[in-house]
């Protein structure tokens, strides 16, 4: 598939034009033409892209991307030796965010609420859905099962008294 109707079939599936963003969606640095092999990861990090490079990816699709609003526009540093990587093996980068966090079936706010077991409801605000548990549970418990769930601690700001919770909003930014 060609790079550019790869971008165009994703910022189509995702209604990317929909949403406004503080990165730009779809193909951020431009590749090889032709796509076949595709790495991807939340992170266009230096690890994620040797690790393409290693696979021999004609293409990397992440959340966070690069050329967010208000960043410096001066390519150094990490930046520049991210970027050298990617144009020295002719490899394709492409990044949605918010796009894939609002998608309601494929995106992160909806993923996340599958794997939990949440009842997706409504959304508070745009990017902030809410749910319900299937049954109530007492906060602390709420937490370990999250923990196990995701494999890693989640920010706990509740106190630890018996109130159950049942009701949960979540953002994935």
């Amino acid at each position: 598939m060609k790079n550019t109707e790869l971008e165009q079939l994703i910022n189509e599936k995702l209604n990317s034009a929909a949403i406004s963003d503080y990165a730009p969606n779809g193909l951020q640095v431009e590749g090889k033409e032709m796509v076949q092999k595709i790495v991807t990861g939340v992170t266009a990090s230096q690890a994620l892209l040797d690790e393409a490079v290693r696979l021999g990816a004609d293409a990397v699709i992440v959340h966070h991307g690069y050329f967010w609003k208000g960043e410096s526009p001066v390519i150094r540093g990490m930046k520049r030796n991210r970027l050298k990587t990617l144009l020295a093996n002719d490899i394709n980068l492409y990044g949605w965010h918010l796009p894939l966090d609002a998608h309601p079936e494929l995106g992160n706010n909806a993923q996340l609420a599958a794997l939990l077991g949440i009842t997706v409801m409504g959304e508070i605000e745009p990017l902030v859905p809410w749910g319900e548990l299937t049954m109530p549970v007492p906060g602390l418990e709420l937490a370990s099962w999250i923990e196990a769930r995701l494999g890693r601690k989640p920010l706990w700001c509740g106190d630890t008294g018996p109130e159950v919770v049942q009701r949960v909003a979540w953002c994935t930014g």
